[in-house]
């Protein structure tokens, strides 16, 4: 028998889009939430898919590695001129920061940890960038 299971994640993060027409250029940030779900058989010793728990021990490092930082993509000149000479928490990736591929690099970042639970079948995240966008990534695991 399989059963979803989700728990919801929140932390603070700056970012810009380099390339964007309108707003978003600029240095701004969200409230950011993610979803992480997974989907598994029961484990009839606990009756659980995981314990969540165990979810939070591996979604909770990343989120406190991002937490209150900048998300900072490395092909931005100017601001990794600037974060050269002002430093701070940054994170420096090698994608631009749309909600699209923040949920493809939080995804990638998890699939390790949830490979050791053998009866997870599926891992998704939906990441909240406002209160009504959000995108989702998922992976399928092959047990």
């Amino acid at each position: 028998m399989e059963s979803r299971i989700a728990k919801d994640f929140h932390w603070e993060m700056g970012h810009r889009l380099p390339f964007h027409q309108g707003g978003c250029q600029n240095i701004h940030g969200h409230s950011y939430t993610m979803r992480v779900e997974i989907v598994g058989s029961i484990d009839p010793a606990t009756g659980m898919v995981i314990d969540y728990f165990d979810m939070k021990a591996l979604v909770q490092p990343l989120i406190d590695r991002l937490d209150h930082s900048f998300l900072l993509d490395s092909s931005d000149a100017i601001l990794m001129e600037f974060f050269k000479h002002h430093p701070m928490k940054v994170n420096t990736v090698d994608f631009y920061s749309t909600a699209e591929n923040i949920a493809h690099y939080m995804l990638q970042e998890l699939i390790p940890g949830f490979e050791r639970f053998s009866n997870v079948s599926e891992l998704r995240i939906r990441l909240r960038e406002t209160e009504n966008t959000f995108a989702e990534a998922v992976h399928v695991y092959n047990n």
